[in-house]
């Protein structure tokens, strides 16, 4: 038996010579979270389509959920959640009302919606904007409604795409702890993919460097420090820098 709710298998994917991602290995355990860690173009956002089934490999597998992404990719959709850089609402619909509108296009009764609707608002704290127009809701507060958004199905696998660009630090500082108390609270598999090393570091349980299509390393902090510099007291700036070179747009 294996507790791994992520396999990819040798995943390639190649646009016209140039290659995104680079015949990658990789396995994702139930329950942790999982930091995707490069720079921007390192190849994270693409291995996250090709995984949630919105993109079809060049070359190699992935199996999600015990699902082929490729074969199954509307079962994918079912058992995975995805909240992108830039969520969408419509904004002259309240925060309740968007949140509706996704349950019932994934044929949840509207009695079941609203109650869950309404849980999840509270837990993502906008229990007090429940019926305000998320066209006035501040850019923390569209990504906390985002993740209620991705939570309303309660799928298995979250994955979060650049979650907290734009967010203010307290703002910030709110949203990882939600990540972190969901995954404990309801045993959540996230996948964070960020450039931030101060985020990922905060929250991540093991995390893969993406180097230009390629995954050089994956470990948890410690294990990573001990196999690059031969001890454990390294910070995950060093190991980043150690594999980048002081490339300079992580924050």
């Amino acid at each position: 038996m294996t507790d791994n709710i992520i396999t990819l298998k040798r995943l390639s994917k190649k646009y016209k010579g140039f290659t995104a991602v680079d015949h990658l290995n990789l396995d994702i355990r139930k329950g942790e979270i999982f930091g995707l860690l490069g720079s921007n173009g390192a190849g994270k956002s693409t291995t996250i389509l090709m995984m949630l089934g919105m993109t079809e490999p060049t070359e190699g597998t992935a199996e999600v959920c015990g699902l082929d992404p490729t074969r199954q990719p509307v079962e994918v959709k079912q058992q995975t959640g995805y909240l992108p850089e830039d969520v969408g609402f419509y904004d002259d619909r309240t925060g309740l009302e968007n949140l509706m509108y996704t349950a019932r296009l994934n044929s949840i009764p509207d009695r079941v919606a609203k109650e869950r609707a309404l849980e999840l608002l509270d837990r993502v704290g906008l229990s007090k904007a429940t019926d305000q127009k998320t066209g006035t809701y501040s850019r923390g507060m569209r990504q906390r409604l985002g993740l209620a958004d991705v939570l309303i199905k309660a799928p298995k696998v979250v994955v979060l795409d650049e979650p907290t660009s734009g967010i203010d630090p307290q703002g910030v500082k709110a949203f990882l702890e939600l990540i972190v108390r969901l995954r404990d609270e309801e045993g959540l598999t996230v996948l964070f993919s960020s450039h931030n090393l101060n985020q990922v570091e905060q929250v991540c349980d093991r995390v893969g460097i993406f180097v230009k299509g390629r995954l050089m390393a994956t470990g948890d902090i410690k294990s990573l420090s001990q196999q690059i510099f031969g001890n454990a007291g390294q910070s995950l700036d060093a190991i980043y820098n150690h594999f980048f070179e002081g490339e300079s747009d992580h924050e």
